[in-house]
């Protein structure tokens, strides 16, 4: 009879090994792509980074990038306590796992209130994006040493498929206007088909034109991935409530057996 109960307990252990060692995978792959969304933003989208002067967007990057660590090495922790049957190690592993939980939460929360306050008028963003934007575009596009931001100006203007911060008709002021322009009216990259000196017409069938300008359109780029950002979150949260489960039904299975 005794013997039954130890053969019942040992794999009702076994079973919670194996839960939380699957677990810790998928906690452990979600932290690399954690780190992997934080590296993209900071590669890919850097170049829409550097047209602002707040280091807010950058910033976040790297709390991605430093969250997705600390997961993956949560996720390690975990796998070793799980193979070693270390209650300390599993103590750990849920405190850990209880403070990341946490954090997620609110900043999905946070995500997710911030989103419902700027959608659709954003004021935070906007007010930044048109303080910044504008003259950051017209005063130092295609100005010496300011290569980074002509790069940075061209793909926004390519990949949102937009022309000037508020509209096209911000191009005929400021420094490029009255010494670079050439006799084009917008930069070649507004143009729906780029080649040399196509800003010299600013037809609607020649240029884009969109209703708010590259601001709207930033402004919405960014409003979509606080809002995907927002439901990672709340989602890896929601994972990590089997774990803890898992953690605790283990660590005291482990409590129950004799030494």
């Amino acid at each position: 009879m005794v013997a039954d109960e130890e053969r019942t307990n040992n794999c009702g252990t076994v079973c919670l090994k194996y839960l939380l060692f699957i677990f810790n995978l998928l906690f452990w792959l979600s932290g690399g792509a954690v780190m992997a969304v934080g590296l993209w933003t900071l590669v890919d989208k850097s170049e829409y980074i550097s047209l602002l002067s707040s280091s807010t967007y950058s910033l976040s990057a790297y709390v991605l990038i430093a969250a997705g660590a600390v997961v993956v090495l949560t996720g390690v922790l975990g796998c070793c306590a799980t193979i070693k049957e270390s209650r300390t190690l599993l103590i750990v592993f849920f405190v850990l796992l209880l403070l990341i939980f946490l954090l997620e939460i609110t900043a999905g929360v946070l995500a997710y209130v911030y989103y419902q306050e700027c959608f659709p008028f954003c004021y935070q963003l906007n007010e930044e994006l048109r303080n910044d934007l504008k003259e950051t575009m017209v005063q130092k596009y295609q100005r010496p040493g300011q290569e980074h931001i002509t790069r940075a100006v061209d793909r926004l203007q390519q990949d949102l498929k937009c022309c000037g911060s508020n509209s096209s008709a911000d191009w005929r002021q400021g420094t490029w206007a009255e010494e670079l322009a050439a006799g084009r009216l917008v930069p070649d990259s507004c143009c729906k088909t780029p080649s040399d000196r196509c800003g010299l017409r600013d037809h609607p069938s020649n240029i884009y034109r969109v209703e708010g300008g590259c601001i709207s359109k930033l402004e919405e780029f960014i409003l979509q991935h606080l809002q995907i950002l927002g439901a990672v979150a709340i989602g890896i949260a929601s994972l990590q409530i089997f774990g803890m489960l898992f953690t605790c039904c283990l660590y005291r299975s482990l409590k129950e057996e004799p030494y």
